[in-house]
């Protein structure tokens, strides 16, 4: 009898035993495999997070995100443009530096930015404008017809130059067209400087 409650206890105990090891190995396989899921959960967050997020930039944005063109910018607001250039073009834009603005004569570009002035210099930023995409590879020489509708000259005899002006920076990429950097301001035929500083 004796024999037999001792070795019923053993049994027991070995039973007991058993389950604490598989218990014990079932919780140090899971903590084992909790890190390597967590690892292999992380790269796809991170990747996510890195995708870019939004829409590409029109040449109104791309301008404004470039110090050089601040000048631009400011003509484009007080003129009114900003909707326009934002659209869904294609355009050409021929964009003076501040440099080039700075180059006109003296209180000029002042005068531009005035209210009443704000026809002429959306006829002269209009000036600057193609109806089109066209990069630097696709310029031929001869007349193309502007966004304001008189016409600029274009030649790559000497590499690109727009008129008088020559382009510092070609090809700079928008989502509603493209940007060429230029060194002087593009004035229409019909238009004097020198009277709207009186």
């Amino acid at each position: 009898m004796n024999v037999r409650v001792a070795g019923a206890t053993a049994l027991v105990a070995a039973l007991i035993l058993t389950g604490c090891t598989q218990d014990s190995d079932e919780t140090e396989e899971a903590a084992e495999a909790t890190p390597a899921a967590e690892a292999a959960e992380e790269p796809a967050q991170e990747t996510a997070e890195a995708e870019p997020t939004g829409e590409p930039a029109t040449i109104v944005e791309v301008a404004a995100g470039n110090e050089d063109f601040s000048t631009l910018v400011a003509a484009v607001e007080a003129a009114g443009l900003v909707e326009t250039l934002s659209g869904p073009g294609p355009f050409t834009v021929f964009a003076p530096t501040n440099e080039a603005f700075e180059a006109l004569p003296e209180g000029v570009l002042d005068a531009l930015l005035l209210p009443e002035n704000q026809p002429t210099l959306t006829k002269i930023l209009t000036f600057h404008v193609l109806p089109d995409e066209v990069t630097s590879d696709e310029i031929t020489d001869g007349e193309v017809e502007t966004v304001e509708g008189q016409s600029v000259t274009l030649s790559t005899a000497a590499g690109v130059t727009v008129s008088e002006a020559t382009v510092i920076i070609p090809d700079v990429p928008a989502s509603n067209g493209v940007i060429h950097a230029i060194d002087t301001v593009l004035i229409p035929p019909d238009v004097d400087p020198a009277t709207l500083t009186g």
